[in-house]
């Protein structure tokens, strides 16, 4: 008996969003994902039961723009445990260990379970150090509820179930608006999270805004200074928090990557039996999204936070230490962030104060700091490549998967035969390569944009994911509106 068929009782009765049965009305589809839009804000203002407020650190704080949720709330996990559940899968599936076909119905809800239960699972192993060790969600001493008293350790119990709920909330909410919504609720999460961080960062009167340091130099409660050093003119430019170089910064993300969205290869095609009626088939320069960037980061993540639980178990040690050894190549720590050692060069650039050595800001050698970057570069780009291959594929936007949908719309390319093979060689011309280069891309981007800083702190990651995923969303609706007007080309299409 193989894993398929041991597992296929537990997998096939997961919990299931239901699917439509038939066509979904688009105002429909709006209202649906308006409605889990504002269910995820609700869930990120109910703060966790049992919490000592105001002396919780939130372990995923520097990728809180990229993992959505919202540390101390209900969706403290955010979409980690789903990215993390994308990335173990992915890697299964590239290395063709899970012996699942795609394109078997019955495969196809053994994976769908399997990746339901990993997020599960993966949800439960992100909560428990979060609540149990190191002190990161610090428990009250007592808590009485309706007339019970807990005790400390039944108040972490109950701060790692409202935890668990809400990471298993995430998870179905992603299936609603993927099934009944527009767009996948990842994506909206992620837009959700950055956009309120862009607008509070723009507009808050207070430190960290960006109209503040104009305020103080207006105000004669900061000297104006020179561009190289003081106060007034260095912070505008080069403070963290939201300055001149994180505006431009944040504009020219903007500007590029819808640039790089609409930069494109336009494979001509003509359907077989209607005269007259031609398409063509766009290969985007960022073919796979830049949602593989995700994948990236979440394993960065992953990696920062078993550094933190490590930190954690040291006592008052600044060194990493396993089984009674101090171990300063896997990590040194000083107020809870790595600065030498394993973790130190496999975090990434944050904003300026991380790379900036010749500022005096930061404490590591220059040698140190060009290391860092180096690593943080090769992981993104690299990183960004392979991921957007491994999406490419599991999503059935690679050339074979392309070449069928052709053919099953009854398209064809103008000079070829109609023939699925010789479809997928031509875009076996373009699809492979495009992914690559833009993967590659946007990971070089990411990088830069987070050397530099932009507006709110969301980091460049962040910005760029929110711009593409808010650009694929438009043209997501304006194709929903066009179907909704004329209703054969749902049908030409594979739409109803």
């Amino acid at each position: 008996m193989g894993w398929k068929e041991a597992a296929e009782p537990v997998l096939t009765r997961m919990p299931a969003v239901r699917r439509p049965e038939g066509h979904v009305p688009f105002k429909r589809k709006l209202a649906w994902t308006a409605g889990i839009l504002m269910l995820y804000f609700f869930l990120t203002n109910i703060q966790l039961l049992g919490i000592e407020a105001g002396q919780a650190d939130d372990l995923f704080g520097e990728f809180r723009a990229v993992l959505a949720g919202e540390h101390m709330s209900l969706l403290q996990v955010g979409i980690g445990p789903i990215v993390t559940a994308s990335i173990v899968l992915q890697l299964l599936g590239g290395a063709n260990l899970l012996g699942l076909d795609t394109d078997d119905p019955r495969d196809q809800v053994l994976y769908q379970g399997l990746q339901k239960l990993l997020v599960i699972v993966m949800t439960a192993l992100t909560a428990l150090p979060m609540v149990f060790a190191g002190g990161f969600l610090p428990a009250q001493q007592s808590l009485t509820l309706g007339g019970f008293t807990f005790d400390s350790t039944q108040i972490q119990l109950l701060m790692f179930t409202q935890i668990f709920i809400g990471g298993v909330l995430i998870l179905y909410m992603d299936e609603v608006v993927s099934k009944w919504g527009v767009g996948s609720g990842i994506g909206l999460f992620i837009i959700a999270g950055v956009s309120q961080r862009l607008v509070t960062g723009f507009i808050q009167p207070t430190e960290g805004g960006f109209f503040y340091n104009w305020y103080l130099i207006l105000t004669g409660q900061m000297e104006v200074g020179s561009l190289v050093s003081g106060d007034g003119l260095y912070t505008l430019l080069m403070s963290d928090g939201g300055q001149i170089i994180a505006l431009l910064t944040t504009l020219l993300i903007f500007a590029i990557v819808v640039y790089a969205e609409s930069v494109r290869v336009e494979i001509p095609l003509s359907h077989a039996r209607v005269k007259g009626a031609r398409g063509r088939f766009p290969v985007k320069l960022i073919y796979a999204s830049v949602l593989p960037m995700i994948l990236v980061r979440a394993l960065q993540a992953n990696i920062q936070f078993m550094g933190q639980i490590l930190n954690s178990q040291t006592g008052d040690s600044t060194v990493i230490s396993l089984f009674g050894r101090e171990l300063p190549w896997l990590g040194t720590y000083s107020d809870g962030q790595p600065v030498g050692g394993f973790f130190y060069y496999t975090a990434p650039i944050y904003d300026t104060t991380d790379w900036m050595w010749w500022t005096g800001e930061v404490a590591q050698e220059a040698w140190m700091v060009m290391i860092r970057i180096g690593v943080d570069l090769t992981f993104m780009v690299i990183g960004g490549a392979i991921f957007a291959i491994f999406w490419v594929e599991t999503t059935n936007m690679g050339p074979e998967a392309t070449a069928q949908q052709i053919q099953n719309s009854g398209m064809q390319i103008p000079g070829f035969r109609q023939n699925v093979g010789v479809i997928e060689k031509v875009m076996e011309r373009y699809i492979p390569q495009v992914t690559v280069i833009g993967g590659a891309l946007v990971g070089l981007l990411a990088v830069w944009a987070n050397m530099l800083g932009t507006i709110g702190a969301v980091t460049g990651t962040g910005l760029l994911l929110a711009v593409s995923i808010t650009y694929k969303l438009y043209e997501e609706i304006a194709e929903e509106q066009m179907m909704e007007m004329h209703p054969m080309m749902r049908e030409m299409f594979g739409k109803e």
